[in-house]
């Protein structure tokens, strides 16, 4: 394949930051349902950028491999909160229906648009999602929970745009199942256990559309890169299962906030260049 080709000691170097970078995004998982994605693919994409890895490719590897990461992330963080009798698993099925679906098409979706355009369009949400975060914008519990067709649907777009911005689908599920009535920590839960088959479909999905493209870098499977992989997920299992614990002791006003500027930073980076 043509591409970067990072030597040992860049690669060794990067290992040690997704090593790191496991680590928060574990914790992130755990603690507010979001499968880390919003914080794994911005540091991918820099990291990627440090690199050489050509920018037709970047975008979709730092996608393609956050959703890999969180196959690992949800499941460890699913344990975590299924053990606190918290995920609505009544909730997740027909949920998870559409989800599967949606995040194949989302992952073929994002295959199509350019690394410039998909940057653009993750930055953006990711302003949005500073917004909810830092002012606690959510929809107020005005409905029950529709039947299991509307479950499905809903699903299909919460994969099929989870599968694009490279996340675990909690920022659009906790906010659709609260306006649903359901309590925030089994919603956080149950959103949780839906980031697996986002994931799992997602992933699937990118190593098919980046299969031999010509400018992936050494040690990549399709738009998944190994060497982050392996070392995000040696953290992020561990600190997930810590941060699924914080989320049921701390309030989590003030960390929200943080990580709301940071999103910020994030999303100016990515639209501004």
């Amino acid at each position: 394949m043509e591409g970067a080709k990072p030597g040992g000691e860049m690669i060794l170097t990067s290992l040690i930051g997704y090593l790191c970078l496991g680590a928060v995004a574990g914790t992130l998982a755990g603690l507010f349902g979001i499968g880390g994605g919003l914080i794994i693919v911005p540091a991918l994409v820099f990291s990627f950028t440090l690199q050489g890895v050509s920018a037709d490719v970047l975008t979709h590897m730092a996608v393609g491999t956050s959703l890999a990461t969180i196959i690992f992330t949800s499941f460890s963080s699913v344990k975590a909160h299924h053990a606190k009798g918290a995920v609505l698993w009544r909730v997740f099925k027909p949920l998870a229906v559409g989800i599967v679906i949606g995040a194949a098409l989302g992952a073929h979706t994002a295959s199509e648009l350019s690394g410039k355009a998909l940057q653009t369009i993750i930055g953006i949400f990711a302003l949005v999602i500073a917004a909810q975060m830092a002012f606690g914008l959510a929809p107020s519990a005005t409905r029950a929970l529709p039947d299991k067709g509307s479950l499905g649907a809903a699903g299909g777009v919460i994969g099929w745009a989870s599968a694009i911005f490279g996340i675990g689908g909690g920022s659009l599920t906790v906010p659709y199942l609260t306006w649903c009535n359901v309590n925030m920590q089994k919603a956080v839960a149950t959103s949780a256990a839906c980031g697996l088959p986002i994931a799992i479909a997602g992933a699937t999905m990118n190593i098919y559309e980046g299969w031999a493209h010509p400018s992936l870098p050494e040690y990549s499977f399709g738009f998944i890169y190994w060497p982050a992989l392996v070392g995000i997920v040696s953290t992020s299992m561990l600190f997930a299962k810590f941060g699924a614990k914080l989320a049921h002791r701390l309030p989590s006003l003030v960390l929200k906030r943080i990580f709301a500027l940071l999103l910020v930073a994030v999303g100016l980076k990515f639209l501004l260049g």
